[in-house]
């Protein structure tokens, strides 16, 4: 069960969605949720349906007390590794709340350096409500962005695997190579492109 009762004071979530796929950017979202309007159904946005995701998106939206989503290129991906891009997202997503936070929780193990106290919570997307919204945001961002991928390239697949490395998608790189959205930091990438 989530709970709102988290350090006091202006706390906000964060979390990311697309460390894992093989193109696409890694985006990710800061929430500060309003005490005194709670969010039935909040959890880690992989346990939810995707009909799910994007109901309470909307309601996100509209209740939190602020909200921001970022992102990080694929170029920056693969000019600085998934790890330094995801955190370098997360940091442009708290600068964009209209509300600064005096405190953040991440979900994971690693932080984004911030100008305010940051606690890593591991699995804290199923724990702390802010870091839920936050996943929620970030998942239902992602994808939308990955159909508008599919639109351009359609070849892939995007709209089935959002760009996971799938055996699907696999079969698709080795049939027609990278796009310029795949991340040619990542081996199955790298190994696509060697073989051309």
């Amino acid at each position: 069960m989530l709970e709102l009762t988290i350090p006091t004071g202006i706390v906000c979530g964060i979390d990311e969605a697309g460390r894992g796929p093989l193109a696409g950017p890694v985006v990710a979202a800061a929430v500060i949720l309003d005490p005194a309007r709670p969010i039935a159904g909040l959890n880690d946005s992989k346990k939810l349906s995707e009909k799910k995701r994007v109901e309470l998106a909307a309601i996100i939206r509209e209740r939190a007390v602020a909200w921001a989503v970022a992102e990080a290129s694929v170029e920056e991906i693969d000019r600085l590794n998934i790890l330094r891009a995801t955190l370098l997202a997360m940091q442009r997503a708290v600068a964009a709340l209209a509300v600064p936070p005096e405190r953040a929780l991440v979900d994971g193990n690693r932080c984004p350096q911030l100008a305010i106290p940051v606690e890593a919570i591991v699995k804290g997307d199923s724990k702390i409500a802010a870091i839920a919204a936050a996943s929620i945001l970030a998942k239902t961002t992602r994808d939308a962005g990955m159909l508008a991928l599919h639109a351009v390239w359609p070849q892939y697949g995007f709209d089935r695997h959002m760009g996971y490395p799938t055996a699907a998608h696999r079969a698709a790189l080795a049939q027609h190579g990278a796009s310029p959205v795949h991340r040619r930091s990542f081996a199955p990438v790298a190994q696509c492109l060697l073989s051309l």
